[in-house]
């Protein structure tokens, strides 16, 4: 019984052991194979939203193939519209920010006085506090593409692979998702574990759709209700800006003050005045924070309620693992974890670690001393 004891803890230990090393090495298997994760995650993740959808035409006697192409198209079409009204208006006004740096040099002035003081100041305290000039590094040139097109040349090969292997990996997923559900539920030895795995199947559908759908609406609506503020004010494009914003939103805490950021930007080469350039990101953020604190809570309740904690952890992770869409992805993939560890439940580590009888305890000289009689073992806990 003991040596079967002692191997159960073992085995349980080697396992933890393995458990820890597959988290850490996962991060980094998944940077460095970016090209192939990064498509087949938000394909998956935009298959799981979209399947709703697929099931409502399945019902109305549409076959699986033609309805998952049909799905693909209003997705594609809702997409490009989107970029469209976004990026066409953005090319036209940044290509004038050359020209209206003289009017955010003026805007900036009392702030650009400032910082002249005070690096002046700082240098100066620097030359009395350094006793030998410090060598600055040497910096090797990188050329730059020559022109958009050159850029586009070198990374157009790579997009449109990644794009097509997302739009296969949707098609397949989709036509294919009623029989690969009942496969999976009806593959179960208990009908118990198919009910489970049912249930858990569903929850995730659910659970992603019913976020992306409600934080899309959301978002729309944020994205309308801010160019109509800014239209009212003047500022040149409320579409694109609405666009920007409603894109931004889908990041948690990062993303508004990034939209923010370019707001002040935009101010500050449209308004001749600082505080009326200072107007576009405050009104965007105020109503950025009635949405986050009084709507969202209030559309979405409880059931999608995540700890704050959790979503700047997923944020924080999968903006490194994949930088912006990462990010994107962080609040759908942290949905879908929790799903799936809420219904297979996870290990006790803290009772592995420190509960009685899980590990054994080694019998040091304060417990046990060499000499003592038993009486005396057993009183020191021996």
């Amino acid at each position: 019984m003991r040596i079967a004891q002692r191997r159960d803890r073992l085995l349980a230990a080697l396992t933890l052991t393995a458990g820890v090393g597959l988290i850490l090495a996962t991060p980094f298997a998944l940077k460095s194979g970016a090209e192939f994760f990064l498509p087949l995650t938000i394909a998956l993740v935009i298959s799981v939203a979209l399947v709703p959808v697929l099931e409502w035409l399945e019902r109305r006697h549409v076959p699986s193939p033609l309805a998952a192409i049909l799905c693909i198209l209003v997705f594609l079409i809702a997409a490009n519209i989107a970029i469209a009204a976004i990026l066409v208006p953005a090319t036209d006004f940044f290509r004038l920010l050359p020209t209206r740096l003289d009017r955010i040099q003026s805007n900036l002035a009392p702030l650009l006085d400032l910082y002249s003081s005070l690096e002046k100041y700082v240098n100066k305290t620097l030359r009395q506090v350094a006793s030998t000039p410090i060598k600055q590094p040497a910096t090797a040139g990188v050329a730059a593409p020559g022109s958009i097109l050159e850029l586009a040349a070198t990374s157009a090969p790579a997009v449109i692979v990644q794009f097509l292997f997302g739009v296969l990996i949707v098609f397949f997923f989709l036509s294919g998702w009623t029989r690969m559900r009942r496969q999976t539920i009806t593959g179960r030895t208990s009908f118990d574990g198919a009910m489970a795995t049912a249930r858990v199947i569903q929850d995730i559908v659910d659970d992603v759709s019913a976020y992306l759908g409600t934080i899309t609406l959301i978002n729309i609506v944020l994205g309308i209700v801010t160019g109509t503020a800014l239209w009212f004010i003047g500022m040149p494009y409320p579409a694109m800006w609405g666009g920007i914003v409603a894109l931004l939103n889908y990041i948690p805490y990062f993303g508004p003050v990034i939209g923010a950021f370019l707001l002040a930007l935009g101010g500050l080469m449209t308004f001749s005045d600082i505080w009326m350039a200072m107007l576009p990101p405050a009104l965007m953020y105020g109503l950025h924070l009635v949405e986050a604190n009084a709507i969202t809570p209030f559309v979405v309740g409880h059931r999608l309620t995540i700890s704050p904690l959790l979503i700047l952890i997923s944020l924080s992770f999968w903006g490194w693992v994949w930088g912006t869409s990462g990010a994107l992805l962080a609040v759908p993939l942290l949905i879908i974890i929790q799903t799936i560890v809420k219904a297979a439940g996870k290990p006790d580590i803290a009772g592995f670690l420190f509960e009685h009888g899980t590990l054994v305890q080694p019998k040091t000289g304060r417990n046990r001393r060499r000499g003592d009689p038993p009486e005396a073992q057993r009183e020191t806990g021996g």
